[in-house]
């Protein structure tokens, strides 16, 4: 077991985390592990099993340092890294601010393109649409998905098939290279910038965004996808709509989708589904099949996660048979949701 004392120093960022969620009590850390990722769960539940003691004086310092980089973020959030430089030196004096900023790059880094993210997608569509679909390409995959979904639709046809799978493809990019797009970017949008080499782009990028563009900016990639790549176009497509997305479908669409589904599959599925999904698919049906569905996943007992996995993905195949057919719609973020 660890005694702390007043040794500042050596402290490491998971200690510190340990510590403060130690100050802050049961109540508050519970709300705080709500939104860590499971293996960061056990690393620092791990690191707070071994704490016996913490001195005050360095409950004070991890609580103040704590305090003084959440000022520095939100400062960041609100006007960019030299916005947060400029108030925190008016509150903490030039030396204090630098320290503290640096402190929040190197814990919470400060992810590229930051200024972009808070611009107007159509501003940025100007900015960028004569660059090459590599640079597009990177930039979008550091925007919310709802900004580059409006950029990639409004993209040529044949551009928006390249630069879909340059971002679906995508991994780690060089730091020069980034520094250099974001540089150029931050120029011509005069905005402020800090530098980060993360990991973005990839599948779940490229799923986030074609979720979002209107169906025949979808349709169109996709269909060019399946001749330049198929495998990569079903890697895209089973990611695009999973089973729980299912409670995004108006009622009259599930009602559909339940009559072409047998009742085994929706047996499965719902076995290993959550709450929200079981209710909605329960509300669409008759009282007596609700009542006879519950009764067959009672009866399946434990059940193989495998056989559950390929019973949803039956029933999305069933969903997108339907929507091709026109006979369901499947919202998107990125179209009017106005149905006449």
């Amino acid at each position: 077991m660890q005694q702390f004392k007043s040794s500042r120093s050596g402290l490491t960022g998971r200690q510190k985390a340990a510590i403060l969620m130690v100050t802050l009590g049961p109540e508050l850390s519970a709300n705080i592990y709500k939104h860590l990722r499971e293996e960061e769960i056990e690393e620092l539940t791990l690191e707070i099993a071994n704490i016996r003691r913490v001195e005050p004086e360095l409950k004070d310092f991890v609580l103040t340092e704590f305090k003084e980089i959440s000022l520095a973020q939100e400062y960041i959030s609100l006007g960019g890294i030299e916005y947060a430089r400029e108030l925190l030196e008016k509150a903490f004096g030039t030396v204090k601010a630098e320290e503290i900023i640096r402190r929040l790059t190197a814990s919470l880094q400060v992810r590229p393109f930051d200024f972009a993210r808070k611009a107007d997608p159509a501003q940025l569509f100007n900015f960028i649409q004569g660059e090459h679909p590599q640079t597009i390409s990177l930039i979008m995959a550091y925007l919310q998905p709802d900004q580059a979904a409006i950029i990639l639709s409004a993209l040529p046809p044949e551009q928006q098939v390249e630069v879909a799978i340059r971002l679906a493809t995508m991994d780690r990019t060089n730091p020069e290279a980034l520094n250099e797009v974001e540089s150029v970017l931050e120029k011509r949008l005069a905005s402020y910038i800090t530098q980060d080499s993360t990991t973005a782009g990839g599948i779940q990028a490229a799923v986030e965004i074609l979720n979002r563009v209107d169906r025949a900016t979808g349709k169109t990639i996709m269909d060019s996808l399946d001749e330049m790549d198929p495998e990569l176009a079903e890697t895209i497509r089973k990611r695009m709509f999973v089973f729980e997305d299912i409670i995004t479908l108006d009622d009259r669409s599930i009602q559909r989708v339940i009559r072409e589904v047998e009742s085994k599959d929706w047996a499965l599925s719902l076995k290993a589904s959550n709450d929200a999904v079981q209710e909605r698919i329960y509300k669409n049906m008759s009282q007596r099949a609700a009542s006879m569905l519950k009764e067959e996943i009672d009866y399946l007992g434990p059940v193989r996660l495998r056989d559950v996995e390929e019973a949803q993905q039956r029933i999305v195949a069933v969903i997108r048979k339907l929507e091709d057919a026109g006979e369901i719609v499947v919202g998107r973020g990125g179209e009017d949701e106005i149905i006449v």
